[in-house]
């Protein structure tokens, strides 16, 4: 079964995270499916713009999850690619915009996920968090210089620092959210976001966006390494191997500081 399926829509490729039993959490093979469904889509001369949405169930539904916690360590929770990173997308060069569709909870790694994407439709029932300070985990892939880029360096301090998560409404207010819809109805606004993104000349849009990023970013790559630099620093604590197992048995964990 494909955890990333791929279709197009004319102009249009449509990315879907397709792993409801675990939340969307990403493994291995959904960073390895993302990394290929971002390589055919950049290849691909009659596809100009790409959305990236979710399967999801239930009245709280969850786009992401982030990170597999519980295969941390074994080789299927391997998480990264070469080319894009973090499910296989936060580190990704990319020429063309893709415009994430979300309707529930964006958590961690979900969040970075939505923070990697050049635009966000979301709906009114969907929220974002980077919740990694639960489990003496940083939020490695991307979002601790992002979102601050994205929101602002006192919402996103707290929202890092308190682990709690954003609401779609303030999220909006912030102004990481492009365009708030009803429950269900975020990848049809997204695809019809994508489909008037079409109707423009391509080469500008490409380029545009390029000098839009450039703009906006600090030097990524010494970003890139003051977070590598950081999460290394956790991963051998006595922390880390009590908050994960926390995590695994649903319950409060208790801190060292060490």
């Amino acid at each position: 079964m494909s955890m990333v399926e791929y279709e197009t829509r004319g102009r249009v490729a449509v990315l879907t995270l397709n792993r409801v039993e675990a939340r969307n959490a990403i493994n291995r093979q959904v960073a390895q499916e993302m990394e290929a469904a971002i390589d055919r889509l950049e290849d691909d001369p009659e596809v100009w713009v790409g959305v990236l949405t979710a399967r999801t169930q239930g009245d709280k539904p969850t786009f992401c999850s982030g990170q597999d916690l519980k295969l941390i360590g074994q080789p299927e929770g391997n998480s990264t690619t070469r080319k894009g990173g973090f499910a296989g997308l936060a580190k990704r060069q990319r020429n063309k915009p893709l415009i994430v569709a979300v309707d529930g909870l964006a958590t961690a790694g979900g969040c970075e996920i939505v923070l990697s994407c050049d635009l966000v439709v979301a709906t009114t029932r969907s929220s974002f968090g980077l919740a990694e300070v639960k489990r003496n985990l940083i939020a490695g892939a991307g979002g601790l210089f992002r979102l601050p880029k994205a929101i602002g360096r006192a919402a996103a301090m707290q929202a890092i620092l308190t682990g709690e998560p954003l609401s779609a409404q303030r999220a909006y207010e912030l102004g990481l959210i492009s365009e708030l819809v009803g429950p269900g109805e975020a990848e049809a606004a997204a695809v019809a976001m994508a489909e008037k993104i079409c109707e423009n000349a391509p080469m500008a849009v490409w380029a545009s966006r390029k000098v839009v990023l450039a703009v906006d970013g600090d030097d990524e790559e010494r970003l890139w390494a003051l977070t590598d630099e950081a999460f290394a620093g956790i991963m051998g604590s006595e922390d880390l191997k009590e908050g994960l197992a926390a995590f695994a048995e649903k319950r409060k964990p208790e801190w060292k500081g060490r």
